[in-house]
């Protein structure tokens, strides 16, 4: 059984104070993540191997976004997105 089968998957923004490295100037940014929830029960047809899986999983979150835009109108360079994981667990 896949692993996708275990999450129910949802986009969501979160804002984040990022530094452009040209520049120098810090701006909130609207970050996207890929929510992905773990479901109540485990979906049908599943085996033993599964259903050990689907224990050991939890609920969690995955940064989409690798570069922003800087928001200084003089400045306007993409920049690399650190300082934040891409991956937190709920």
């Amino acid at each position: 059984m896949d692993e996708r089968a275990y999450y129910n998957e949802s986009q969501s923004t979160k804002p984040a104070t990022l530094n452009c490295p040209y520049c120098r100037t810090s701006d909130t940014y609207q970050l996207r993540w890929l929510l992905r929830k773990k479901k109540d029960r485990l979906p049908p047809g599943a085996d033993e191997r599964d259903r050990a899986r689907f224990q050991k999983a939890a609920s969690y979150m995955v940064l989409l976004d690798d570069k922003v835009m800087c928001k200084n109108m003089r400045c306007r360079k993409r920049f690399d997105i650190s300082g934040i994981k891409t991956m937190a667990f709920l």
